[in-house]
């Protein structure tokens, strides 16, 4: 028996399986493939992705063997990210087969248990765990697990056992991708906007395999059977339609088809077990963002859920797995939609892309689409009060008793973090219940301010408390500099401590 079972082992679920190992859990992986296939479907890491590696120490893995780029694009106009409050304003271009690779790697470091191949065909959940029935090669087999999490793709058979819905808008084209061989290659790369005709737009570029191009075609208004085969001919037709040539492809190593389709489960969560990645969220994937919302999901839900297995916070902690994420997710979705539509041709395109690219002209609209794209602007609500309430923590150099380091560094282990720059005997109290559970570190203050891609800066304040997934869950209401720290946000912290770290022990 596992505490957790995992169906799926692309990066979100070894992603998440990591974050949970971090906190003692046992964790068993279940990989429907026996073998991993080499082909990528996505294609880099946006900042905020690149961050959450980097607060578990392990982003100097994905920086070797990727490149860094600063580019960030809204339906690919460009979007400058530069100049952001990030160690890291950059996306990095590294396929997603070296992503689940370096993902594996740390996770087998961790002790996770992985088996392939394994297929989830059935489950049962009770009061007290999941039952998990599975297909392999010693034939079909159960296993029982505290959770279950389905991280199993578009067409999760978790979602589906579990009966969670799915709803969300349908396909209003066609899009096929093919890596092939090209008797004629094109002079050019197509990556962008150039590719826009009438009837749809094309991109080529160089696959991942030595010698193959990653042709890709969409066809608006035309709508095909997601099990329908893609053939060379299909794709041959559809290249030649819009682009008025395929370059004589043939040798194909992977063809495929996609759609704008964009779905979100109508819960992340039914009793025992949970979605996240494409199990939970589907979409077009304008700017890359599906791999990155599907880590962000693993960042998010593993500390709460190391939390509950545990016995250290409820289980009730785990809806707000739900009530985040889902929230995120639409307003993303919706960001995507909005890319799919200003894909297409004709005039009324064509004026929106005008406005949209003068609007990115400013300063404010470049900041605020180029913090969405990047995820650096997520935002979880927390209630009012200082705003850099529920966003991402600023990875800020600090000077503590043991030297200088950065926040980052302080969430290599997943731990949650009281930040403070007081040192009043009032703070280290208030955490004497949970001092098994979150650190104290004590600083000297150095910024008056801290800066975010969107708010800009705001007051420092004198304390924060940071999650393990690197949001800020409560502050002081008092600035560094004040020579008190009122009762009330004590109380407020012994609250927020409670909420997010589950009572004292008693």
């Amino acid at each position: 028996m596992a505490d957790v079972i995992i169906a799926g082992g692309g990066p979100t679920g070894l992603m998440l399986a990591c974050e949970l190992r971090l906190a003692g859990v046992d964790v068993l992986v279940l990989e429907r493939l026996a073998r991993r296939t080499g082909e990528s479907r996505a294609g880099g890491l946006h900042a905020r992705s690149v961050e959450l590696l980097d607060q578990r120490g392990i982003v100097d893995r994905f920086l070797a063997e990727g490149s860094a780029q600063p580019l960030a694009h809204f339906a690919f106009m460009h979007l400058d990210i530069e100049g952001f409050p990030t160690r890291h304003p950059y996306a990095v271009a590294i396929h997603q087969s070296r992503i689940e690779q370096l993902l594996e790697d740390r996770a087998i470091e961790l002790g996770v248990r992985l088996r392939r191949p394994a297929e989830v065909t059935g489950l049962r959940q009770d009061a007290t765990g999941v039952e998990v029935e599975i297909a392999g090669e010693a034939g079909t087999e159960r296993l029982r697990a505290d959770y279950l999490v389905g991280c199993d793709g578009g067409r999760s058979t978790v979602r589906k056992l579990t009966g969670i819905g799915f709803p969300g808008t349908d396909a209003t084209l066609t899009a096929q991708l093919g890596d092939v061989e090209l008797t004629d290659p094109p002079a050019e790369v197509v990556f962008g906007p150039e590719g826009r005709r009438d009837n749809g737009f094309y991109m080529n570029f160089n696959s991942e395999w030595p010698g193959l191009y990653r042709i890709i075609t969409v066809e608006f208004d035309k709508i095909t059977n997601r099990d329908e085969p893609v053939t060379l001919e299909t794709l041959s037709e559809a290249c030649t339609d819009i682009a008025g040539t395929d370059w004589g492809m043939h040798s194909p190593r992977r063809l495929d088809r996609f759609s704008d389709a964009c779905r979100l489960v109508d819960r992340f969560r039914a009793g025992r077990v949970l979605l996240a990645g494409d199990a939970a969220h589907v979409h077009f994937p304008s700017s890359g963002q599906g791999l990155n919302l599907g880590l962000q999901d693993a960042v998010n839900l593993g500390w709460k859920l190391a939390a509950v297995v545990r016995g250290q916070a409820p289980d009730t902690l785990l809806d707000s797995y739900h009530d985040e994420r889902h929230l995120h997710t639409t307003h993303m979705l919706n960001n995507i939609r909005a890319q799919t539509s200003l894909w297409r041709a004709g005039q009324h395109a064509d004026a929106l892309r005008e406005v949209f690219h003068d609007l990115i002209e400013f300063e404010d609209g470049n900041r605020y689409l180029g913090g969405v794209i990047s995820q650096l602007d997520t935002h979880y609500p927390m209630g009012d009060g200082h705003p850099a309430l529920g966003r991402r923590m600023t990875d800020l150099d600090i000077k503590s008793p043991t030297g200088q380091i950065r926040v980052f560094e302080l969430l290599h282990g997943a731990r949650p973090v009281l930040l403070d720059y007081t040192g009043r005997s009032e703070l280290r109290t208030a955490l004497e219940g949970w001092a098994d559970r979150v650190d104290l570190v004590e600083a000297e203050p150095r910024d008056d301010h801290w800066s975010f891609p969107v708010l800009g800066e705001v007051p420092a304040p004198a304390a924060a408390l940071i999650r393990p997934d690197g949001h800020v869950a409560w502050v002081a209401s008092t600035g560094p500099a004040d020579p008190e720290l009122p009762e009330t946000d004590t109380e407020a912290l012994v609250a927020a401590l409670t909420r997010w770290f589950g009572p004292t022990r008693g």
